[in-house]
């Protein structure tokens, strides 16, 4: 599966990269949520680049340890 192929799996909406946080807005998609102790929801969402970094490091360890690798899974809410 090529990259764009990979890409087409996520929901995309403008946002700020979690690892690119000074960058303008960009496509992003939600990877985590998280809920500080203090209360409330915050969203991290990824870029195009860094999800196709995560992807291939799931693909990576999932070689490394035997096991099948299916794209589109770095989103909990893929998963």
């Amino acid at each position: 599966m090529d990259s764009e192929q990979i890409l087409k799996l996520y929901d995309w909406d403008d946002g700020i990269c979690f690892r690119h946080r000074g960058r303008d807005e960009v496509p992003t998609t939600l990877v985590w949520t998280v809920r500080p102790a203090a209360g409330g929801i915050k969203d991290v969402r990824a870029c195009e680049e860094c999800v196709l970094i995560m992807e291939d490091t799931r693909r990576r360890a999932a070689e490394r340890m035997g096991t099948n690798y299916e794209p589109g899974h770095v989103a909990e809410t893929s998963q």
